[in-house]
C-alpha cells in the first residue's frame, strides 16, 4: 500500500458508513410516518368472495319508524329489525329539551310502520294511530283513549293492552289479545272485526 492510498481508505469507509446511517434513518422515518398515517385512517371493510364452505349470513331486515315530537330531528328512520325505542330516539338525535322522557318505554321493540311520538312534559298523550282506512283500531299504535272506545274495553283494560304491548313487543295477530290478562274468547270475538295489527 502506498502512502497516498492509506488516508483514502478510512475516508471511504467513513463515507459508506455515513451513507448507510442516512439510508437507515430515512427508512425509519418513512416507516414511522406510515404507522402514524395508518393509525388515523378509517378502517375499510374487506369484501370476501362467497365460498360454498361458508354459510351466507342473512342481512338484517329493516323497519321504518316515524319519530315525532320532542326529539332533536323528527323524521322517518330506517332501523334494523328488532331495534328498540332507544335506537329510534338515538337515530332522531336524542330527546329535545323539555321531552317527557319518563313517558317513553325505551326498552320496547319497534315495529315496521310505527309512529313513535315523544311528548313534551305536561303534554296530554294523543293517539299515534293512523286509522287503517276502515275505522279499525291498530293494537300496536293505539293509546288508552282510542282503545277505550272499543266495546267492553275500559280505561283499565286499555292500559293492560298497552302494558302487554310494552312488555312483549308488537301484536303479531289479533289472537295475541288472549295473552292480555282479562281478555277471553268471548271478548276477543267481540273485538276481532274492530281491531287490526
Amino acid at each position: 500500500m502506498t502512502a497516498e492510498q492509506t488516508p483514502a481508505a478510512p475516508r471511504r469507509r467513513l463515507g459508506l458508513g455515513a451513507a448507510l446511517v442516512v439510508v437507515i434513518a430515512a427508512l425509519a422515518i418513512t416507516v414511522g410516518i406510515g404507522i402514524l398515517r395508518g393509525a388515523g385512517a378509517p378502517v375499510e371493510s374487506v369484501a370476501f368472495e362467497k365460498s360454498s364452505e361458508v354459510p351466507d349470513a342473512a342481512a338484517p331486515a329493516s323497519v321504518y319508524v316515524h319519530v315525532s315530537g320532542a326529539v332533536a330531528a323528527p323524521g322517518l328512520y330506517v332501523l334494523d329489525e328488532g331495534a328498540r325505542v332507544v335506537d329510534a330516539v338515538a337515530a332522531a338525535g336524542g330527546f329535545a329539551a323539555g321531552a317527557d322522557e319518563a313517558s317513553v318505554n325505551l326498552a320496547r321493540e319497534i315495529g315496521d310502520g310505527e309512529q313513535l311520538h315523544v311528548p313534551l312534559q305536561g303534554e296530554t298523550p294523543a293517539s299515534a294511530t293512523v286509522p287503517a282506512g276502515d275505522g279499525r283500531v291498530n293494537l300496536n299504535t293505539a293509546g288508552v283513549a282510542e282503545l277505550d272506545t272499543l266495546p267492553r274495553i275500559g280505561a283499565a283494560m286499555a292500559q293492560r293492552i298497552i302494558d302487554w304491548r310494552d312488555a312483549n313487543g308488537r301484536f303479531t295477530s289479533v289472537d295475541d289479545l288472549l295473552a292480555v290478562p282479562g281478555i277471553g274468547d268471548k271478548m276477543l270475538e267481540a273485538l276481532r272485526e274492530l281491531v287490526t295489527v
